[in-house]
């Protein structure tokens, strides 16, 4: 029995078909993300095989919904448990038509304790369904690693049945075609220290992040190269005591010539000695 956490994605390459193998409507893997077709009057999903549990685990990841694109009825995107009985599931459903999120735990397609806020891009970047000592939350980040608790209820009993799938699934009613896209499943993108895996199923190899490039500097006085050092010139010693001894560095022997101008130095007895010159990595 695997939990429904162990399911990862972040969608660089092909689309897998071993993790979504119950798909529909031609999903794709596309620029480092999931892209499911929204179309009016069609229907089209990512989902997994039938073999998770939602007890003592949950799912995340990072949702694109479909812009209303001249919707003024539905262009949504669903992200659901759902059970082996048709109807039966616990999720959200994004409608950016209507500019609200429904927090769904329905039976037969119905759940009078559902939830609307509206809808924030910023705000539900990042949702979560998860199930810890008898609740079920749904929540909600802008950054993967600050949740808030949108909705909570009672575990239903299915979420400990083993044939549990993950479906993410796009339509609309009205307004032009376009798509949905997902990134990032039960994969956090904020750094988190790991401990002990409670059990031997949990325990997983950590995936690696996607590289970012880095972009141009702002501005010319900014820009420096990366494994470049600073030279810091130090200043004279306020003490003797504090003065440090200067290395000799080796450097190729050098013939010196009288100066014809500029001052002449003469030693002093009574200054402050000059500390060393020091170098520092940038």
């Amino acid at each position: 029995m695997a939990l429904l956490e162990t399911l990862e994605d972040h969608f660089t390459g092909a689309l897998d078909s071993a993790r979504w193998p119950n798909s529909y409507g031609d999903p794709a893997a596309v620029g480092g993300r999931a892209r499911i077709p929204c179309t009016v009057g069609g229907f089209a999903g990512l989902r997994s095989a039938t073999s998770y549990t939602l007890a003592g685990s949950h799912f995340l990841l990072r949702a694109y919904p479909p812009t209303a694109n001249g919707a003024v009825s539905t262009a949504a995107l669903s992200l659901l448990v759902l059970t082996g009985t048709g109807g039966t599931d616990a999720g959200f459903i994004i409608d950016t038509a209507q500019g609200a999120m429904g927090l769904y735990l329905r039976e037969g397609y119905a759940d009078g304790g559902a939830q609307f806020p509206p809808y924030d891009p910023v705000a539900h970047a990042w949702l979560r369904l998860r199930e810890t000592g008898g609740t079920l939350l749904w929540e909600a980040s802008p950054d993967s690693s600050n949740w808030t608790v949108l909705r909570n209820a009672p575990t239903p009993a299915w979420a400990s049945d083993a044939n549990l799938s993950l479906l993410m699934e796009s339509t609309r009613t009205d307004g032009s075609d376009n798509v949905a896209e997902i990134d990032n499943v039960n994969l956090p993108t904020s750094l988190v220290l790991l401990g002990a895996a409670r059990t031997a199923a949990a325990a997983r190899p950590v995936a690696g992040q996607k590289t970012v490039a880095l972009g141009a500097a702002p501005s010319t006085i900014r820009a420096r190269p990366l494994s470049a050092a600073h030279v810091v010139q130090l200043g004279a010693a306020r003490t003797r005591a504090r003065a440090g001894t200067i290395a000799r560095l080796p450097r190729p022997a050098r013939t010196l010539t009288p100066s014809t101008a500029g001052p002449t130095l003469t030693p002093s007895t009574t200054g402050p000695r000059l500390a060393a010159t020091s170098t520092t990595g940038g």
